[in-house]
């Protein structure tokens, strides 16, 4: 199953579930049956690291974002995709407004019914709410919880 996390710019919650999640497949064993990336609706951060701030709540939990580097999702992310997971309403609108014809891949809210508010504009303690949902959301999407 391949799954790529998309926020805005892919640099505070896309990275982070790409990081948790691909911590907790190694964990449960289940590293091989999965395949887990992130990426943003656009290109203001390609290329840096994550956000300071998403590095350190990370860091915190015992998941490692030292190779990361932002990037914008591609057409080839639609077509190589099983799973597309938004972190919010507007970018899984703006995902379906971007799908490319054809694709089949499953666009979809990351947490279901509710959204992983962006923590970039507020305090720390968004960023500890963000890990707390991430955590409680690829737990989920790995069956384990």
């Amino acid at each position: 199953m391949r799954v790529l996390f998309v926020d805005a710019g892919n640099y505070c919650r896309s990275p982070a579930a790409e990081a948790v999640a691909k911590t907790l497949a190694a964990r449960s064993g289940q590293a091989g049956q999965w395949r887990f990336g992130s990426a943003g609706l656009k290109d203001k951060h390609a290329g840096d690291t994550a956000d300071p701030r998403t590095i350190e709540a990370c860091g915190r939990r015992g998941y490692d974002l030292g190779d990361f580097r932002c990037r914008e999702i591609t057409e080839r992310d639609f077509l190589e995709s099983d799973l597309i997971l938004a972190m919010d309403q507007d970018n899984l609108a703006q995902l379906r407004a971007r799908r490319p014809a054809g694709t089949r891949a499953r666009i979809e809210l990351f947490l279901g019914d509710a959204e992983v508010p962006d923590p970039y504009y507020g305090e720390a303690d968004g960023f500890t709410l963000m890990m707390d949902q991430i955590e409680a959301g690829a737990r989920r999407l790995l069956g384990a919880g």
